[in-house]
């Protein structure tokens, strides 16, 4: 890089820090090309954000790795992460609330499925008869789909009938992404499931069949010390001039050069630009020069929510309880979507006197939470969760994050969305998009999405310095 301080020069211009803006940045620089990235926030690391209070490790975003994926545990382990890497506890069981009440799911499940009769049994948050419906996919399955891309809800229903849709699919498989399960795209967000529905028969049995061997440390692993180690230690393998914080994009120009200008006045030119940015960022910053393009972006949507961290005196914790957490269907007396109970699911998160619990509100059915401030978020939380987990007193600390248009939504259509976004990208020499917008929001995804833009990135560059 080079120039005055308010000008760059760059082969790459990334804009946004999140994981995936930092990934790419990290293999660009890898492999000697110079790169800057501007972050419009204080700080890099997106929606990933771990903090200490009190010696209580709170985690603003997301907490966990998903083990079957390997990018973002091979990402860790390249940054000298690799001994902070560590298993949730046991037992790992997760629990779904129904009619008041917690009910553990088997542990005999793959994306809250059953695997055998005798799991379906035990999904005791179902009755009889929503039993008996789920059952009938191992000795009578429905037939597969059309072919055509269905949504989640759809799908379930379908094969497994509404009631397992109402009480599991909706709180777990649209909980993830806090949204509405008759909205989002099961090719796009779980294709094994879509695979297993196209090649006929039991969609259960398939599943079976294909899940091989228990993982002895679960699904998921964390860092000892936060999520947050994970996008610090690339920012620290990136030269500290390489980022600029508190930089928003104000508009693009392109061409040959590219040209980024910032909210400040400052200018990059760059031979090629990277958007690792919410799609709606992205479709206002391309709206200028490709309004096909824009509107493309535009049509992805994104939903908020929020985290509510509290910590609780051990002793006011008057009901013993252990595992991963709770799921929460609609219709229940909460507005949460979930609860995740940390100090269980995780060793040494917090001193032994203390119980730490996660709660999470927002998302495609509760678009007015977000509206109360944090006392009133977490008071409502408190009020909610008291009397189902033996809480006696109010938390002695409490933390609320708000992630604003941060969960997207890949609604049924997704895949062909981004095929013609790729479309349109490909008669737009320089430019490349990536981010959990696109192809994935699991953070091996993103990972992993990010790398094979720096592929392309970087393979555009080298076509263009090759003699003719």
């Amino acid at each position: 890089m080079s120039a005055d301080a308010g000008s760059l020069a760059a082969d790459v211009a990334v804009v946004g820090g999140g994981l995936a803006g930092l990934t790419l940045a990290r293999d660009i620089h890898r492999r000697g090309r110079s790169v800057v990235l501007l972050e419009a926030g204080p700080r890099v690391g997106g929606v990933i954000r771990s903090e200490r209070v009190d010696d209580i490790l709170i985690e603003g975003g997301p907490d966990a790795m998903l083990a079957l994926k390997p990018s973002a545990l091979a990402l860790c382990r390249e940054l000298g992460l690799g001994d902070e890497i560590v298993p949730t506890s046991t037992p790992r069981t997760a629990f779904v609330l129904a009619d008041g009440r917690l009910h553990a799911l088997p542990t005999e499940t793959r994306l809250g499925l059953p695997l055998s009769l005798d799991a379906v049994e035990r999904y005791t948050m179902l009755s009889p008869g929503g039993r008996a419906r789920l059952a009938r996919d191992f000795s009578d399955p429905a037939s597969p789909g059309s072919g055509d891309d269905e949504s989640v809800g759809a799908f379930t229903t379908r094969r497994f009938g509404e009631e397992f849709t109402r009480r599991v699919a909706q709180p777990l498989l649209g909980g993830i992404h806090a949204g509405d399960v008759d909205r989002l795209s099961l090719r796009a967000l779980f294709p094994p499931l879509a695979e297993a529905d196209a090649a006929g028969g039991s969609v259960l049995a398939t599943l079976a069949a294909r899940a091989g061997r228990p993982d002895p440390d679960g699904a998921f692993r964390g860092l000892r010390g936060g999520m947050g180690q994970l996008p610090a230690a690339i920012a620290r393998a990136l030269p500290s001039a390489s980022i600029r914080t508190r930089e928003p994009v104000a508009w693009l120009t392109r061409g040959a050069p590219w040209r980024v200008v910032g909210a400040s006045g400052s200018e990059i030119t760059a031979r090629a630009v990277v958007l690792a940015v919410p799609a709606q960022v992205a479709a206002r910053l391309v709206a200028p020069f490709d309004g096909v393009l824009a509107a493309t972006c535009a049509e992805l949507r994104a939903l908020s929510s929020a985290t509510i961290t509290m910590a609780y005196d051990r002793a006011g914790v008057t009901q013993p309880w252990s595992g991963m957490g709770i799921i929460v269907p609609r219709g229940e007396a909460t507005r949460l979507l979930a609860v995740s109970w940390v100090t269980s699911k995780w060793a040494a998160r917090a001193p032994a006197d203390r119980v730490v619990l996660r709660a999470f509100a927002g998302g495609a059915f509760d678009l007015e939470a977000l509206e109360a401030t944090d006392d009133a978020l977490v008071a409502r939380a408190h009020a909610d969760l008291a009397p189902l987990l033996g809480l006696s007193a109010p938390p002695l600390l409490s933390r609320v994050y708000r992630w604003i248009d941060a969960s997207p939504q890949y609604d049924v259509g997704h895949l062909l969305r981004v095929a013609r976004i790729d479309s349109r990208l490909a008669d737009t020499p320089g430019l490349f998009l990536t981010g959990s917008a696109y192809r994935g929001v699991g953070m091996p995804d993103v990972i992993a999405d990010a790398r094979a833009t720096a592929d392309r990135v970087c393979g555009w560059l080298d076509r263009g310095e090759r003699p003719n």
